[in-house]
């Protein structure tokens, strides 16, 4: 799916942005802890997605930020809160502090302002 309009307004799925961020200490790159409970959750990703019919649009990390941004296309937001339940999920979350926001491509938003 591209990030530029085939998401459609009325479509059952939705697209939601995660930003996700970590303080200097708890860097994966650094910290033994967070870069095991990354490795883990990388292995488990694709599993636990599709468990709840999420599909990860796209993902960006900025190093030097301490930051991730994911964007997901999910059937509702309940859908990637039991995600987030999953243990993966939960240890990578234990060092994060993650906004989850919905969002629509910028052709759904010029729709909705005819």
């Amino acid at each position: 799916m591209q990030l530029t309009g085939k998401l459609v307004l009325g479509e059952s799925n939705m697209l939601f942005l995660q930003i996700s961020k970590h303080s200097p200490e708890s860097c994966p790159m650094h910290n033994e802890g967070a870069k095991k409970a990354n490795m883990n959750l990388s292995v488990k990703m694709e599993q636990i997605l599709r468990k709840y019919g999420i599909k990860m649009v796209g993902g960006w990390v900025a190093i030097p930020e301490h930051m991730n941004v994911v964007v997901f296309d999910a059937p509702s937001i309940e859908a990637l809160v039991k995600a987030a339940m999953e243990p993966e999920m939960m240890a990578w979350i234990g060092y994060n502090k993650n906004q989850l926001m919905p969002v629509m491509t910028l052709e759904e938003s010029m729709k909705l302002m005819k």
